[in-house]
């Protein structure tokens, strides 16, 4: 699925009242809001969704694969997502809820 079928779905569920260029300035801000909170090394909950999270990866010796070689890569912050237990149930199960404002 792209940005804009996310978009597309997420018109779709709100019904006429909201245009695709709402929407997508909306989708937009959304998925903004997520990425400067993980700059700022702030975690987001979303009850029913999940969690987004920045986690240290520790330094580490890697391999080179065309020469072998050992290479040092250092610790960095990584993005996480962890999905709620009830989301990864509906995953699971194949079934879940489909419309905006059903407490997901």
């Amino acid at each position: 699925m792209t940005k804009a079928d996310l978009v597309e779905q997420v018109a779709q569920a709100i019904g006429p009242g909201i245009t695709k260029k709402d929407c997508a300035a909306v989708v937009d801000g959304f998925l903004n809001a997520i990425k400067l909170a993980l700059i700022k090394q702030q975690n987001i909950e979303i009850r029913g969704f999940g969690t987004f999270k920045v986690r240290k990866r520790r330094p580490r010796v890697a391999r080179n694969p065309r020469t072998g070689d050992a290479v040092e890569v250092p610790a960095r912050p990584v993005p996480v997502f962890k999905p709620s237990k009830n989301f990864r149930e509906e995953v699971a199960s194949g079934v879940g809820s489909t419309g905006v404002g059903s407490g997901v």
